[in-house]
């Protein structure tokens, strides 16, 4: 009898879980950085690079050229997502106003930025970050710092996963951009 609450208890958790989690990337919900409800759903179709962001880091610098990047292919249909976070020693304090400003004021940014989240793993990691990290992912494993990169084609599939010292407009992320540009 134990042994067939145990396995009743799992079934209904599995079932459970299956039924909150989203289907695929496009349907995690998400808030722009002026709290407004959106998802991935928003950018169907197009080629996304993902991107967890840092006001106050090493890499604040890589701003520059994810805007570059996304002005020289965005008709072509890319998209850069800008994702605050504030994991990795504290750099990322700011508001979302502040946020906003010190992005468009100090790299003219025109890219979409979302709400801040947490991308380690644990309780409060977004299901976003879960999903592009997690165990299933195409390219498992914890982010390392900020400014790390995760190109999803127009299909919604993982791409690419490019590390904080991969420049955005890098030979390597370029060619990857380029190819997930051409798939229609």
């Amino acid at each position: 009898m134990k042994l067939k609450l145990i396995t009743v208890t799992a079934l209904a958790a599995l079932a459970l879980t299956s039924l909150a989690a989203p289907a695929s990337l496009k349907d995690i919900p998400l808030h722009d950085l002026a709290g407004k409800p959106t998802s991935l759903k928003a950018y169907e179709g197009k080629v996304l690079l993902v991107v967890n962001v840092a006001s106050q880091c090493g890499y604040t610098r890589q701003y520059k050229p994810l805007e570059s990047t996304y002005r020289k292919y965005k008709d072509q249909g890319l998209v850069v997502l800008g994702i605050p976070c504030n994991d990795f020693g504290n750099q990322e304090p700011g508001s979302p106003a502040e946020i906003q400003a010190f992005c468009t004021s100090k790299f003219d940014v025109t890219f979409p930025l979302l709400e801040k989240v947490k991308v380690k793993p644990g309780p409060e990691q977004h299901p976003l970050y879960a999903a592009l990290t997690g165990k299933d992912s195409a390219f498992p494993g914890e982010i390392k710092w900020n400014f790390g990169k995760f190109l999803i084609g127009r299909d919604g599939q993982l791409l690419a996963r490019f590390e904080s010292g991969d420049e955005p407009d890098s030979p390597k992320v370029t060619a990857a951009i380029e190819k997930a540009l051409a798939a229609k």
